[in-house]
């Protein structure tokens, strides 16, 4: 039997990493999307190497339908499948309201919504075909409760789970399940540019287990809904933040 195929985007990040490595630590097939002007390809890949994994990336701007399309026919060919979908590209451009620009509106909506779309649909079909598919789309802490300077972030980390409801019902009949993570402030690089006093007297008081969240766990959690056995898990919103907001 062929290797099951997981597909994430941002595959590169810190949370991505982890997901890519969780994956192929189940047995899944790991292909992993990289921003173009992304510099940091090749060192990557030699890292997992060193690792024992062997990770297919491919660039592409998840903010352009053609480029979605074009990222997954060539998954396709490769592998012949995909199985997991995990939508986990992202970035921030933080701005109060009133200094936002309208690019900066624009940009986080394109990479951290609108790729949840195009990359979704691009991979659907073949899913439905085989009766089989996870979708898992990664939101934030901050799509559910809001941050100050985020605006477009929170937007579009709370529209990935009301897009995770409407086609969980549509493919739930299908053998698909669709899916939200909703992660607290993780042990990242782009955390950790957070200046330390914030972090000291605004963030970290506000997690009641004390510190921050590890990428694995994240991914450890990833995999279950990527497993058989979360097949009837679908729709769900399932937040992983220490306790930071609870719903």
């Amino acid at each position: 039997m062929r290797k099951q195929v997981a597909l994430v985007t941002g595959g590169l990040g810190g949370l991505g990493t982890a997901v890519c490595r969780r994956l192929h630590q189940e047995g899944f097939l790991v292909a992993a999307t990289c921003s173009p002007s992304n510099g940091q390809r090749h060192a990557w890949l030699s890292a997992r190497r060193d690792e024992g994994m062997d990770v297919l990336v491919v660039e592409a701007d998840v903010a352009d339908d053609g480029a979605c399309a074009n990222a997954v026919a060539r998954v396709l060919a490769e592998t012949g499948r995909i199985d997991v979908l995990v939508n986990n590209a992202g970035i921030t451009r933080d701005r109060s309201l009133r200094k936002m620009a309208v690019d900066d509106w624009h940009a986080v909506l394109g990479t951290n919504l609108d790729s949840v779309f195009s990359m979704t649909r691009h991979v659907l079909e073949q899913m439905i075909e085989r009766r089989w598919g996870r979708v898992i789309n990664i939101s934030s802490v901050n799509g559910q409760q809001g941050a100050f300077g985020q605006a477009n972030y929170a937007a579009a980390k709370a529209g990935m789970h009301g897009f995770t409801k409407a086609l969980a019902l549509e493919v739930a009949r299908h053998g698909v399940t669709v899916n939200t993570v909703s992660p607290g402030y993780l042990d990242t690089n782009m955390v950790r540019d957070v200046p330390p006093q914030v972090m000291k007297e605004r963030i970290l008081p506000g997690i009641p287990v004390g510190r921050l969240g590890a990428p694995d766990e994240v991914a450890g959690l990833v995999a279950y809904l990527a497993s058989e056995g979360a097949g009837y898990v679908t729709g769900a919103n399932i937040a992983i933040n220490g306790g930071q907001h609870m719903c």
